[in-house]
């Protein structure tokens, strides 16, 4: 696969001008992805770009890696020409001297020159792929055992900083997924029946994504067993009764994305325990969106949607006592046991890959180890760019339920005779994609119903 960058060369040339300013001194190495065999040699899994060389280079096209010199200023591009033989397979494509002249790099060379430039301090990011860590090894003669370990937490820093805001050209493309996503969660939300099975509902989804040019952002979570987190089996049929719940992001072929989540009815309408259930969880998403602004501790939106939880669960007789101190305490985790949301960009989860500690937190913010809290992928303060998603839910684990009861834990705030008549409940969750702005946030993609009504009207 082989595209030209999809944005100016002047954005590509301005973004590693940036990050040669925050670098100062030294050779950044970032290396593209290599293709990867499903289940044999040349039966690959579709090929997806590794996305910080996507952010500074631009370039859909396997095999190759970017050298930027802060210390000189230079930009090299490595890799390989298509042979004849290649160009049997893929037709004429556009050469690398082409490709990276669109992305303003003025100098390509061949892949097996790389280690001639790799003199003095090289800096690298954490390699999360085997073909990767092995070709850091071998460019640097270095142990592979070492090279997750040698990875520069300057450089880790300095990229997540510029990448974690987004520019108004990125909240475009970012707009556009997030639409895609809209639409393919209203087809899904419209176009299910009662009998259907889930893979049927995913292949809803999935024929819009191509009707679009696009893919899965991730692999979509498509069941009426909500109340397991990532639950990515397909093969239950839809009963009355239930409910299905669906978190899917579009992936626009530039690499930016969308993730959305919405639960609805398998019936035409909600059950009384359901619409209890469901109001509970989208006041706390409405609670927290109100919270959004630049500077404000996405931890402390998280823990305020928190209590909004366990206010709704006590006036229901699953919790009891005082909410802050159940809070506080961690008993609303036994209804929700994961965080309120990531950040998002060319990775459905943004940066991932360079560690939650620079990306979700900072040196002064740690991570909680506290179960539920310690699942919060982003806890420290927002800031304008920032694009985020919102996702608060409840979820009926039975084991859960089981396991603490018989440790004895939190019968200060849980009901639990009352909540072993819910153990065939399931889960709820909801989810949107918000910017950060100036002075609040801007929801992200065409609007899609989302309060209880809106759903049944829609069914």
């Amino acid at each position: 696969m082989s595209s030209q960058p999809f944005f100016s060369k002047e954005t590509y040339i301005a973004r590693r001008q940036v990050l040669k300013q925050q670098i100062g001194q030294g050779i950044i190495l970032l290396p593209g992805n290599d293709e990867s065999s499903a289940n044999y040699k040349d039966n690959w899994y579709p090929f997806r770009q590794d996305s910080t060389f996507l952010y500074y280079a631009g370039i859909i096209q396997a095999g190759l890696a970017l050298l930027i010199n802060a210390s000189t200023g230079e930009d090299i591009l490595f890799g390989d020409e298509l042979s004849i033989d290649d160009i049997v397979w893929t037709g004429p494509l556009p050469t690398l001297a082409e490709l990276a002249a669109a992305a303003g790099i003025q100098k390509v060379l061949p892949a097996k020159e790389i280690t001639n430039y790799l003199k003095g301090a090289v800096l690298y990011l954490p390699p999360y792929r085997g073909e990767q860590t092995i070709a850091i090894s071998s460019w640097l003669n270095k142990p592979v055992q070492q090279i997750p370990s040698g990875a520069s937490v300057t450089l880790i820093k300095a990229i997540a900083k510029q990448r974690s805001c987004k520019t108004e050209e990125e909240l475009v493309e970012i707009d556009k997924a997030c639409t895609v996503t809209s639409r393919m969660h209203r087809a899904v939300m419209m176009g299910t029946k009662e009998g259907m099975y889930e893979y049927e509902a995913a292949a809803i989804a999935q024929k819009l994504m191509w009707d679009y040019h696009s893919q899965n952002a991730f692999l979509p979570i498509v069941t009426i067993n909500g109340n397991v987190l990532h639950n990515h089996a397909h093969g239950n049929k839809l009963t009355s009764g239930k409910m299905l719940l669906f978190d899917s992001g579009t992936e626009l072929p530039n690499g930016y994305c969308g993730d959305m989540t919405r639960t609805i009815p398998v019936d035409k309408t909600f059950t009384a325990k359901q619409r209890e259930i469901y109001t509970i969880v989208h006041a706390s998403y409405s609670k927290a969106v109100s919270l959004l602004q630049p500077g404000v501790q996405y931890r402390d939106v998280h823990l305020a949607a928190c209590r909004v939880i366990a206010e709704g669960l006590k006036q229901i007789g699953l919790m009891k006592g005082d909410v802050d101190e159940a809070v506080a305490a961690g008993a609303h985790a036994m209804f929700f046991q994961c965080g309120l949301g990531h950040m998002m960009g060319l990775d459905v989860h943004d940066m991932e890959n360079l560690g939650e500690p620079y990306i979700g937190y900072t040196d002064q913010l740690v991570k909680s180890t506290q179960f539920g809290l310690k699942s919060l992928r982003l806890g420290k303060a927002v800031e304008e760019g920032y694009v985020l998603t919102v996702e608060p839910g409840i979820y009926i684990i039975p084991e859960l339920i089981d396991s603490w009861r018989a440790k004895g834990l939190h019968t200060n705030f849980i009901n639990y005779d009352l909540l072993e008549t819910y153990k065939d409940f399931g889960g709820i969750r909801v989810e949107d994609d918000y910017a950060i702005t100036a002075t609040g946030s801007q929801l992200l993609g065409e609007p899609l119903g989302i309060t209880l009504q809106d759903v049944e009207d829609m069914r």
